[in-house]
């Protein structure tokens, strides 16, 4: 069963450098967002993907946010955050606040398979007098990702019961929070990469609200390479190959600030980083 994320497009990959994605649609005419879309595009618009929910529901898009230059862009949640905004919320559930995530807990005790993977997120604060952004403590980061056959737990199926892969912890001194957990698939219609929500403080996490971004981290196309020439990833090589990240409903439109910076080997574990400015 393929578990298909429903996704906004926008503009191409040159302009989040330069102009938040989001506010440049605002600011272009429509003949200079024509000529934009042409020269960035290929002349091609965007367009609602297939099995979208119609009307753009809570799972289906993501809210319009006005961000400044340089933040990491507003994304979609997709149909599986588990946050409350589509069926189920495991955001309210004891033991959710835990740095490794590949194990199920509570009821439920699946553990999710794959290449080990580290991920630290690094929240920083653009707006601040600090060219470089300060640093953001006491924030919550809630991230989640399908697992090593492409399934969401409390979602798909033969996951249903689970809740692996999915887990929030709080910024420390440095803006960081680090999650233990496996490399994820690449699904049908979809490039690799990790959902993440920031809230102000766990408190607002645990009751998911005031949520200040949601966006996704993306994988190289070399690191994924190696982690789908391993045992159990076989189906990933031919959806990666299906939709290149620059055809990808999300990362087709610009992906600088969203792509994660991978070291280790698939043998050892990988470990990789993303800077999120908010």
């Amino acid at each position: 069963m393929s578990d298909d994320d429903a996704h906004d497009l926008g503009l191409s990959h040159d302009l989040p450098a330069l102009l938040n994605r989001r506010r440049a649609l605002g600011l272009l005419s429509a003949a200079g967002l024509a000529a934009a879309l042409s020269a960035c595009d290929g002349g091609q618009s965007a367009q609602q993907p297939a099995g979208a929910p119609p009307g753009g529901g809570p799972a289906g898009s993501a809210a319009s946010v006005e961000v400044g230059d340089g933040e990491i862009p507003e994304e979609t949640n997709g149909p599986y955050p588990a946050d409350g905004t589509n069926e189920v919320n495991v955001l309210t559930e004891s033991g959710v606040v835990r740095s490794d995530i590949r194990s199920s807990f509570g009821e439920a005790s699946g553990v999710a398979d794959g290449v080990p993977l580290t991920v630290t997120f690094t929240l920083v604060d653009v707006s601040s007098a600090d060219d470089a952004g300060e640093k953001v403590e006491g924030a919550a980061i809630y991230a989640w990702h399908c697992d090593r056959d492409g399934k969401y737990s409390m979602y798909s199926e033969a996951v249903k019961a689970e809740n692996y892969l999915r887990g929030v912890q709080v910024t420390d001194a440095n803006g960081q929070v680090t999650f233990t957990t496996i490399f994820p698939a690449a699904y049908t219609g979809r490039w690799p990469h990790i959902h993440f929500e920031v809230y102000p403080s766990l408190a607002d996490a645990q009751k998911a609200t005031h949520k200040q971004r949601t966006s996704q981290l993306a994988f190289p196309e070399k690191i994924c390479d190696q982690v789908y020439a391993t045992a159990g990833y076989e189906s990933s090589v031919r959806n990666m190959q299906q939709t290149p990240i620059d055809r990808d409903n999300v990362f087709s439109d610009g992906y600088s600030l969203q792509m994660a910076k991978v070291t280790g080997t698939v043998g050892d574990g990988l470990r990789a980083t993303l800077r999120v400015p908010i």
